[in-house]
């Protein structure tokens, strides 16, 4: 198993001083990284009241510089909000600074607030989305080649230089529904399921992703999100990360996101009653137990923990140092 952290930067509730969360999401990628995890994700959003930070790639660009070894990547840039050439190369760009250290992770999008912002549709995001990412794969191939799709004309393009990865970046898809979930089987490297999915529903979506990728004849990769966290004891890492997580599950529960539909109506909204099988929080023990049965389970073989919440803005930075170093000295090794 490999190891990742996702780190959401934001500042509830107005979005200030985003450039203290900036500093201590490096700290924490250094940590991570010295700590013996293999990457870190940002993600994207738009006029967010929080402050959200939008351009994953730059931030992206920030850890790349203050890391040797980390991986750095996007889970996910919202593809349909981009014209695909300039993500092209702004992701061959980063590929180049970080000496090959590039994951590219797309999705389609949900919030419409984001799509206000481009004025962009959102009834053709998966037609942008599918488009995006043949044009990407092609600028990455560095020949000449035009392009005609419905929503994209491009003629006689080659672009250069090449990434420093070959044939270019690996190109993950995060997906939470069965159409998506095919679609990253059918155009991903990988798929990349949402951290707050049952293990019920994870393993639903991963047996459609893996019959459809061996349907179109390519390898299947599973990548789990997972809102993780570890301490001394159980009780200490619910009464640390419990509310935090309640916070953006609140938000899901409230807009009925994909994940939260099939719970019950009338469940009482509460860590005790959301957390089996949904989060992996305790001692060092128990998860080490937990990321092995999910492994089991679902054949993810890379998991990436989403310490930090955007919708609370917690935990503290310093808690969150002091669980990524447990992570590496009693969890992780036990995983590898």
């Amino acid at each position: 198993m490999q190891f990742g952290l996702y780190s959401s930067i934001a500042n509830p509730p107005r979005g200030e001083h985003l450039e203290r969360s900036i500093d201590e999401v490096i700290a924490e990628a250094q940590a991570a990284e010295a700590s013996g995890f293999d990457s870190c994700f940002f993600g994207e959003h738009h006029q967010d009241k929080d402050g959200f930070l939008p351009s994953p790639l730059i931030v992206a660009t920030a850890v790349a510089a203050q890391t040797r070894r980390l991986r750095v990547g996007t889970s996910v840039i919202l593809l349909p909000l981009h014209h695909p050439v300039r993500i092209a190369e702004d992701v061959i760009t980063l590929d180049l600074v970080s000496k090959g250290r590039v994951v590219l992770g797309v999705g389609v999008g949900y919030q419409p607030a984001d799509f206000r912002a481009f004025a962009v549709p959102m009834e053709h995001r998966a037609a942008l989305f599918e488009e995006g990412v043949e044009i990407i794969r092609r600028c990455w191939g560095g020949e000449p080649f035009s392009f005609k799709g419905k929503h994209h004309t491009l003629e006689d393009l080659q672009i250069r230089p090449r990434p420093f990865q070959q044939p270019g970046p690996p190109l993950w898809i995060g997906a939470s529904v069965p159409a998506a979930v095919r679609r990253a089987a059918r155009l991903a490297d990988a798929f990349v399921g949402t951290p707050s999915t049952s293990l019920e529903s994870a393993k639903r979506l991963v047996d459609v992703y893996t019959d459809e990728a061996q349907k179109a004849g390519r390898p299947a990769r599973v990548v789990l999100m997972r809102d993780a966290w570890v301490a001394e004891t159980r009780a200490e890492a619910e009464a640390v990360y419990g509310p935090e997580v309640m916070a953006a599950y609140q938000y899901y529960w409230q807009h009925r996101l994909a994940e939260f539909r099939e719970i019950p109506p009338g469940t009482e909204f509460t860590l005790k009653n959301l957390a089996p099988d949904r989060l992996i929080v305790g001692d060092p023990e128990m998860c080490v137990r937990e990321f092995q049965r999910w492994h089991e389970a679902t054949g993810a073989d890379y998991f990436l923990l989403r310490l930090r919440h955007a919708h609370s803005g917690g935990p503290p930075h310093d808690k969150i140092l002091r669980a990524i170093r447990l992570f590496g000295d009693r969890v992780l090794p036990h995983c590898r």
